[in-house]
């Protein structure tokens, strides 16, 4: 028998994985669970050589020895990262820490003799292995590592979501119950200080039962969902009992195992406990019987089906804490199938491009390929009665051949319509109760359309949250190209200085040279407002480098020529974006000479000590002095007649990113001073 069981626990270990993808487009089992069964497949193999050749039973125990020492590495790991992001960070520093020295277990193993760990004076006939302090040491590590792995898992299934859960609680319990068999046989081992080899069999059947429930879960059940789990109070006891009975089962096994002497008997009895542990965790598992055990509960304990305040408030939970709008439309659905007992739910919102309703989220499977137009009658009949539409019966009439095909599929229940003010902003459909005897009543379509209305507020908030991030994109686009309109302008102001200058200087060979000159630099910076507007949602840094400031200076006065413009001062270097910083000289050069007349001079000044600064100096119109203390930097305010108002504004913004201030001293009629300071190159 036992020959037997090991045969056929290694056997459907090495074609698990092959087994696993045996139907179309089925996932792979993960590496790290693959090298799991693979560890227990070889750990049960050498067991079962130990048994088969008592010649050489020390050293084919000793490879096995080195197999139960890579048992922790190799379930801890898959544990660690079984339905999880693969992102290392999310992992426990303890738990990486305790990853990371696992495989000094199997090193130990490797590299001392047997001996150092256990003796047997009479293994042929007993079949114990006796510890001495290495060995109890040694066992009672990987007993830590399965338990900590074991509650990974349980961790793991406990934070998915409902559909999530449904897909993968066979996988997960299938191998919590090899991590379970083991746990049982080492802790006994620790506490009789022997490793029993007689309760070998109990560990190979319950593999073939976990690896039954994983290749069940890899082809039937598929990859997982996001859905939710909630759970009443009056729930809650009912689990408590259960597992308060499987103890006391348990305690009356463990009494009548000192009634059988024969170790097989023993790891029969200790599989059929597991077993029975097993299915009754698949049972609280299920849907179909939680939905049957809250029924019942609700019928004779309570007065009402629901407890509204308590559904209210998971729901209105649910949504609050969806982060993103996709994840709000799932927690809708999943809200309505959680609370109604219903196995698929599919959103359909209005899309006012189409004038129909589309699928965005469906529940257990992806939207199906089908719209609702408003102009059909079953959409016109839900949107002007508003009332919940009863499929159980009958589909209507009216529906389309691909909608009555929709309808029938999912076998839907109910159409749940989402209305806020005068419009229908969509509806949900329901089908596939968990419990087929269940009767809806008043309770629950009441129930319904109370959520309905938090949904579609939901709904509504969404809808004019994108409909604000529009216009914000919208305005933040008016106020770059606002900055480029600016720019342009003052490019145009300075060519239409060199056309004026042209006029009576064209025919002076140095006034010719010094206008290409001009006209290129001007055509280059046009140039540069072009890519800017190519790639307009890029968020540009500066670009630094050191610049002198008095050759900014006259670079930009060269593009006023022929203005009573004197630049003056010594050489000053600092780090700046010489384009920016060109473009706020530019204003300041533009507006002083806009601000006076052609016998008033404006003079530059560059200097600096432990600050750099270019001063700007005018004896023009000056600017009023409430305009000064309220309006001056701000955007879209100006004095002149066909000013922007942008061109101040964008000048402060550029040197206050470079770390320095614009400072401003004027009176009207009398003249105005910009003095721009900046930081000096280290």
């Amino acid at each position: 028998m036992l020959t037997a069981i090991s045969i056929a626990a290694i056997t459907y270990a090495i074609i698990y994985p092959f087994i696993a993808r045996c139907k179309k487009n089925a996932a792979a089992p993960p590496l790290a669970l693959s090298l799991a069964v693979t560890v227990a497949a070889g750990l049960e193999l050498f067991d079962l050589l130990s048994f088969a050749d008592p010649g050489r039973l020390f050293i084919w125990r000793k490879i096995s020895f080195v197999f139960e020492a890579f048992l922790p590495p190799a379930w801890l790991w898959f544990s660690l990262t079984y339905a999880r992001q693969n992102n290392p960070r999310s992992i426990a520093p303890l738990l990486r820490v305790l990853l990371a020295i696992s495989p000094l277990l199997a090193l130990s193993a490797i590299f001392f003799p047997l001996s150092a760990f256990v003796y047997a004076p009479d293994i042929g006939t007993e079949r114990v292995l006796f510890l001495n302090n290495a060995g109890f040491i040694f066992y009672l590590s990987i007993l830590i590592y399965l338990i900590i792995a074991l509650v990974n898992l349980e961790m793991t299934l406990l934070n998915t979501t409902l559909t999530a859960r449904w897909k993968i609680k066979f996988e997960v319990l299938g191998a919590g119950a090899f991590l379970a068999v083991l746990i049982v046989y080492y802790s006994q081992g620790l506490l009789f200080r022997t490793i029993n080899m007689q309760l070998i069999p109990a560990r190979g059947m319950v593999l073939i039962i976990s690896l039954a429930m994983m290749t069940y879960s890899r082809i039937v059940r598929g990859n997982a969902v996001k859905v939710y789990v909630s759970r009443q109070m009056a729930y809650r006891s009912v689990v408590l009992l259960a597992v308060g009975l499987y103890f006391v089962v348990l305690g009356l096994f463990g009494e009548g195992m000192q009634h059988f002497g024969d170790g097989f008997q023993r790891a029969l009895l200790l599989t059929m406990s597991l077993v029975c542990g097993l299915a009754l965790f698949v049972l609280l598992l299920s849907e179909t019987a939680k939905r049957r055990v809250r029924l019942f509960v609700d019928r004779n304990f309570y007065q009402n089906k629901y407890d509204y305040r308590n559904q209210w408030l998971q729901f209105t939970d649910r949504l609050s804490a969806s982060p993103t709008g996709d994840d709000l439309l799932s927690s809708i659905v999943i809200g309505f199938c959680d609370t109604f007992g219903m196995h698929t739910g599919t959103l359909f919102t209005l899309n006012n491009e189409h004038d129909a309703y589309l699928p965005i989220v469906g529940m257990t499977a992806p939207p199906a390929e089908i719209w609702f137009r408003t102009s059909d009658s079953i959409v016109s009949q839900l949107a002007c009665s508003r009332r919940i539409s009863d499929l159980r019966d009958s589909i209507p009439a009216t529906a389309n051949e691909k909608q009555r095909e929709f309808f029938e599929k999912h076998n839907t229940c109910f159409v749940i319509p989402l209305c806020s003010n005068d419009r229908m902003d969509g509806f949900i459909v329901l089908g596939r109760p968990l419990n087929a005897d269940e009767i809806y009543s008043y309770e629950d379509f009441d129930l319904m359309l109370t959520l309905a209305k938090q949904a579609s507020s939901a709904l509504l908030n969404l809808r004019l949250s994108h409909q604000l991030a529009s216009s914000r994109e919208m305005a933040a686009l008016g106020k770059v190209s606002a900055f480029v309109m600016h720019d342009l302008k003052n490019l145009v102001s300075a060519m239409s200085l060199m056309l004026d200058n042209a006029r009576d200087h064209i025919t002076v060979p140095e006034f010719q040279s010094d206008l290409m000159n001009s006209m290129g630099l001007t055509v280059d910076k046009m140039n540069d407002l072009v890519m800017r507007l190519k790639h307009l949602p890029e968020k540009n840094d500066l670009q630094k480098t050191f610049v002198d400031l008095l050759q900014i200076a006259h670079e930009t006065a060269a593009l006023v020529k022929g203005k009573k413009l004197q630049v003056t001062g010594i050489r000053v270097i600092a780090e700046v974006d010489r384009e920016e910083l060109q473009k706020v000289v530019l204003n300041l050069m533009l507006n002083a000479v806009e601000a006076t007349d052609d016998t008033q001079p404006v003079t530059v000044e560059v200097g600096g000590c432990e600050t750099a600064f270019l001063r700007v100096r005018d004896e023009g119109c000056g600017i009023p002095e409430e305009f000064m203390r309220t309006a001056l930097f701000a955007p879209f305010v100006s004095t002149k007649k066909k000013g922007l108002g942008i061109g101040l504004y964008q000048s402060k913004q550029i040197i206050e990113a470079h770390g320095g201030t614009i400072e401003v001293v004027s009176q009207l009629h009398k003249g105005s001073e910009f003095t721009v300071w900046l930081p000096k190159a280290a």
